[in-house]
């Protein structure tokens, strides 16, 4: 088995984001879908996957893919694949979630049931017992159905690699820790350039920004299903991996990382948040308007994830809001924006059209990511920064 399909799933439009990061550590693309990126790899690629990428939602280990328009066929095809080789006599396995798109067989309790069924059959034949004990490590199976064709990979993240484990508390309407990373990645920023989310609410921007900076790997500090299977992934591997991440910190790295938000209980919250993440001393957070918004340095970013106005009473507040911000904006000379959100008159009242506009899905909330591009610096402030 030295060479496994791996799936990872992501966010809708950010494909291309993942699939670059996959690239960057080394791995051979086999497919970018929808919502999802299949790569080549090995038992130290789930590891890597796992700790080091920073836009993928999971890492599922493929078993196998068939046809299926009945549940009679998909009783027959799950069984045909071989579960002996992942599951062992005592492992603990079901179908922890089932996705069906345009397949003729939709309903997800029937899909998950009669796929256990099949498990059970094959297993029961292979290990000649009719009882599973299932008191061991877990093998949580994941299946998606794409016009009737079958997907089944078992889930080696456990909960969702957006859970980095910085964020206890979070601000309102937080956006994912996955789907900044990707929206970040989308943009030219880098570590010598100025950041400033004037809307950071739990800090998850500005953090994520600083912790690409310093090149902490967001899984390095949680765990993950897969460290328990140790029938197909020995320890050592999992050890190597958060080695190679710790020694690849560069904590000492110089920064221009800023978070403001209008209300101090939040700004509290997201000190805490960073502080969690290792990267407090990296960033400035500040109670602060968007009406303030304001820098003395030129060819700054402004990333950010305005308010929606999701509840009636704060739609109306929205207006002014994004005008305040556009004319925030208008101060800082040669700086670029980039602000994700679902409310359809954002550019109206930022007072400018974006250059350019890309649909995002925020889970099922359609969002914008509006990018106002300002002007590269001229060559030789790059070579100096």
């Amino acid at each position: 088995m030295d060479k496994i399909e791996l799936i990872a799933p992501c966010h809708f439009g950010l494909e291309a984001v993942l699939k670059r990061e996959i690239l960057d550590l080394g791995y051979e693309i086999a497919r970018v879908e929808d919502g999802r990126v299949t790569f080549y790899g090995d038992a130290e690629a789930v590891c890597y996957a796992n700790i080091f990428l920073r836009t993928a939602e999971r890492i599922l280990w493929k078993v196998g893919s068939f046809r299926a328009v009945t549940f009679e066929e998909l009783f027959e095809r799950t069984r045909e694949l071989p579960w002996e080789t992942f599951i062992p006599r005592n492992g603990k396995f079901w179908v922890t979630k089932a996705a069906s798109v345009k397949s003729k067989l939709f309903s997800p309790s029937d899909i998950q049931s009669i796929m256990k069924r099949a498990m059970v059959r094959r297993l029961a034949n292979h290990y000649g017992i009719e009882h599973f004990p299932e008191d061991g490590a877990p093998y949580p199976v994941r299946v998606f159905l794409m016009k009737d064709e079958v997907t089944v990979g078992i889930d080696t993240s456990g909960v969702s690699l957006h859970k980095r484990g910085y964020r206890e508390v979070s601000g309102k309407a937080p956006i994912t820790e996955t789907l900044a990373a990707a929206l970040i990645m989308l943009t030219p920023w880098r570590r010598e350039r100025i950041l400033v989310d004037p809307f950071c609410g739990s800090g998850t921007f500005p953090i994520e920004a600083a912790m690409m900076a310093a090149d902490i790997a967001p899984g390095m500090n949680r765990s993950f299903t897969a460290e328990k299977w140790t029938n197909l992934i020995p320890k050592r591997l999992w050890y190597d991996a958060v080695e190679e991440a710790g020694d690849r910190i560069r904590d000492n790295v110089e920064v221009d990382i800023q978070g403001y938000d209008v209300e101090r209980s939040v700004i509290r919250i997201a000190r805490r948040n960073a502080k969690e993440a290792g990267v407090e001393h990296l960033i400035h957070f500040q109670e602060r308007d968007v009406r303030e918004l304001n820098h003395p340095k030129k060819f700054g970013f402004v990333i950010t994830n305005p308010p929606y106005g999701e509840r009636l009473e704060e739609k109306a507040a929205l207006p002014e809001l994004y005008r305040a911000f556009g004319e925030g904006f208008c101060r800082l000379d040669s700086w670029s924006a980039y602000m994700i959100t679902s409310y359809e008159e954002a550019e109206k009242y930022f007072g400018r059209k974006a250059d350019k506009n890309r649909k995002i899905y925020n889970g099922m909330l359609k969002t914008y990511f509006y990018q106002f591009q300002g002007p590269k610096p001229p060559k030789r402030t790059r070579d100096a920064v």
